[in-house]
Parts: C-alpha cells; structure tokens; sequence
C-alpha cells in the first residue's frame, strides 16, 4: 500500500503538468478521501487517440467504484512498441505512476493496466512485463502482445466483437487468449457480438472482475 505525502486534489479530471501538450491525465473520482487506498487503473487509448478517450473508457463507472484512472497520452500517433521499440511512452508512464503513488493511497492489491485496441496491446504487454506492479490487465480488443519478459502472474480481462473489422478476432484476441492460458496466467475472456468498440456491459463485467 502506497500512502500519499501530499494533498490530494478535487473530484474529477485533472491534467498532471508532464507536457504542455498531450499530457497525463488523472481522473479522481467523486468518494475519495484517501482515508483507505484506492484502486488505480492506467488507461491507454487506441491509435491516434489522446487521454481523454482513455479516461472515457470507465469513467462513467469510476465513481460508484472509488477508482482512481491514469491516462498518458503517446508521444506519437500511437505508442512507441508499436512503432520502434519501448522509450518515451513508458518513461511518460512511470512519471505518472510516481505523481499519482506519492499523492494517493494505493491498494497495491487492485492496479490494473490496459486500455483499448492499440491502448489494449500495449497495456497487454507492459502488464506481462510488470506483473510485480500491476495486479490486473484489463485489454479491450488488442491487436497482439510484445513483452520483453515476464514478471509475476497477473489477472488478465480480454474482450473482443465477432464483427470487428479493425482488428479481426481470429487473428487477434483468439490467438492470444490460448498462448495467455499455456503460459498459465488466469484468463476471463468475453467475446460480444458488436465491432471495434466497448460496450458499457463489457466494461461493467471488466471493472466487476477488477474489484473482486
């Protein structure tokens, strides 16, 4: 459990003054009062998105859970895994993650990472690669996944629609979801009948299983 050093700020969404552009964004939701941790959930939006879209994801829950969201934007289009190699997106993220532990009270127990399409393979990947940290990954409709070595044994939320057209789930979330389960990581794994999206349902099921 991670105690905060400083005074939390308001209810609602605030830009943490990383960037002058495309900064990082915290949503604080409505209860918090740091007398007990939190759950945290690090959001990462898809290809040519920006934080809002991210912290948009849960949000409209994020109250009625008591949970705290980050969401970094990527220096570029997209982030930097996808592109090259792993550097600014996640030196961005650790920033964050460092503002957000030394203001807040942390369950250490409910951290997730993940975040939508392009957002979900990234935060698929840094959560295999960081499972010491994060507790739960929470990917919606991720394209593939690009650890550079495992740690701990992370939870694992996947959905996927039969009709998306942007990053098909055969060649997707169908092929990831087995290797996940033969490399002995607990899968809860949520096929809907819908396109590239996440529906309010999913994330409801998603933030369901992050709290148990």
């Amino acid at each position: 459990m991670a105690m905060p050093t400083m005074a939390a700020p308001q209810p609602g969404v605030h830009a943490l003054g990383l960037f002058p552009r495309r900064d990082t964004l915290l949503y604080v939701p409505k209860n918090y009062t740091g007398q007990q941790p939190a759950p945290l959930a690090v959001m990462l939006h898809g290809a040519g998105g920006e934080a809002q879209h991210a912290i948009a994801l849960l949000q409209p829950l994020a109250d009625a859970a008591g949970l705290l969201l980050l969401a970094p934007a990527s220096r570029g289009r997209t982030w930097d895994i996808i592109v090259s190699d792993y550097g600014p997106d996640v030196a961005q993220l650790d920033q964050g993650l460092a503002e957000v532990f030394s203001r807040f009270a942390i369950d250490s127990a409910h951290v997730a990472v993940g975040g939508f399409s392009d957002g979900a393979s990234y935060g698929l990947s840094l959560g295999l690669m960081n499972g010491d940290l994060f507790s739960h990954i929470l990917a919606f409709s991720p394209g593939f996944m690009a650890p550079i070595g495992q740690k701990g044994q992370p939870g694992v939320f996947i959905s996927h629609g039969t009709h998306d057209t942007v990053l098909p789930i055969d060649r997707c979330s169908r092929r990831i979801v087995p290797q996940l389960k033969a490399a002995g990581y607990r899968v809860n794994y949520h096929e809907f009948d819908g396109p590239h999206t996440v529906p309010e349902s999913i994330a409801r099921q998603a933030l369901a299983w992050f709290a148990e």
